[in-house]
């Protein structure tokens, strides 16, 4: 990597510390003279020790901090080739049916849910990645189309945070139909794709759900999503316990629905992770943020590597480290108070004039 300087005229300054080095190599040739003709003329029974370079090791120290600031002044550059992976597209499939509304976890199933996407938004670097956002029961409705823009997401987290979106009172609220959910994630990625092209980024699905009471064809949702590559990342919400399902109102002359416990149905979607090439994972006995960062990390490894590309690489903070790091060595060798001084105020005043020149 070739090196280059964005003030190369800050340069000549190097001319001091070499001159100090210089003088410094003088000074240590005379206290290896002086140290030689003490011992010759020393008649004592026992042998002196004498340190080899005294404090001088300390001026060394600070003769090559001032080299590093010079450095750092003249804004030393290289150009560097890296290899980026895509992003991802994360389609979150949303449970929306009646069973969300229980109550048995910190709040009701749909707001613990919607914690969690809202903590998957955080987790996302909304460079590259894109979040899509459709809600299902007997029927699926998208929400948010792919998008980038972390607003949009966090605006619509706000006004469904409550609750679902589909009323109680509806019969295609009581059914879960996995089917539906993944027919309208794929049309989400086929209208991203007539819409903006193709995308380099990885496609997931990220499917929430208590999973109670599937209808539907879930063995063929499963084959649709792995024919168009899309793996299915599954997170169980709810507990093993349950609670009682929300009862409705209805007229006197129709059959109220039936109270019963919803549960977490752990072994259907573990199932649906493992066939459709996922993972499994549940809320509140993983953290969240281990469980955003693994979907995460765990889609941009499907993504292609893109092409090498160029990226300008500052090296000037490394100088003004190396140096910083240099003066606070050579306190080391110090052995009186007024060097310790001497030291810190020129590394002081060194590092006031560089901060002042990049700034």
């Amino acid at each position: 990597m070739a090196v280059t300087f964005g003030a190369p005229g800050a340069l000549w300054l190097l001319a001091l510390p070499a001159a100090l080095a210089g003088v410094w190599a003088w000074r240590l040739a005379v206290r290896w003279s002086e140290v030689r003709a003490l011992r010759a003329a020393r008649t004592l029974p026992t042998r002196e020790r004498h340190r080899v370079a005294g404090s001088l090791p300390a001026w060394l120290c600070l003769i090559a901090a001032a080299a590093c600031f010079v450095l750092a002044v003249a804004r030393p550059r290289g150009v560097t080739t890296t290899v980026r992976r895509a992003g991802v597209d994360i389609v979150v499939l949303q449970d929306a049916s009646a069973s969300m509304h229980v109550t048995d976890m910190n709040g009701s199933r749909w707001q613990r849910s919607m914690a969690f996407v809202r903590r998957l938004g955080d987790a996302l670097s909304w460079d590259d990645d894109r979040v899509a956002l459709a809600v299902f029961a007997h029927i699926a409705t998208p929400q948010i189309r792919l998008t980038r823009d972390p607003n949009t997401v966090f605006f619509f987290l706000d006004h469904l945070g409550a609750r679902p979106p589909f009323p109680l009172e509806d019969d295609t609220t009581w059914n879960t139909d996995l089917e539906q959910a993944v027919a309208w994630g794929l049309r989400i990625l086929d209208k991203d794709q007539e819409l903006h092209g193709v995308s380099p980024n990885a496609r997931v699905f990220l499917l929430l759900s208590d999973g109670e009471a599937w209808s539907g064809e879930v063995a063929r949702s499963i084959d649709r999503a792995r024919d168009a590559k899309v793996p299915i990342f599954v997170i169980g919400v709810g507990t093993l316990a349950g609670d009682w399902l929300p009862e409705v109102e209805v007229a006197p002359t129709e059959e109220p629905a039936p109270h019963a416990i919803s549960r977490l149905n752990r072994a259907s979607l573990m199932r649906i992770a493992e066939s459709a090439g996922g993972h499994y994972f549940e809320l509140d006995r993983d953290p969240d943020r281990d469980i955003a960062n693994t979907v995460i990390d765990a889609g941009r490894r499907l993504a292609p590597p893109r092409a090498a590309e160029p990226t300008l690489v500052e090296f000037y903070p490394r100088c003004l480290a190396a140096g910083m790091a240099l003066a606070g060595l050579a306190t080391l060798f110090l052995r009186t108070r007024p060097e310790a001084w001497l030291q810190f105020v020129m590394t002081a005043a060194a590092l006031g004039i560089v901060t002042r020149v990049l700034g």
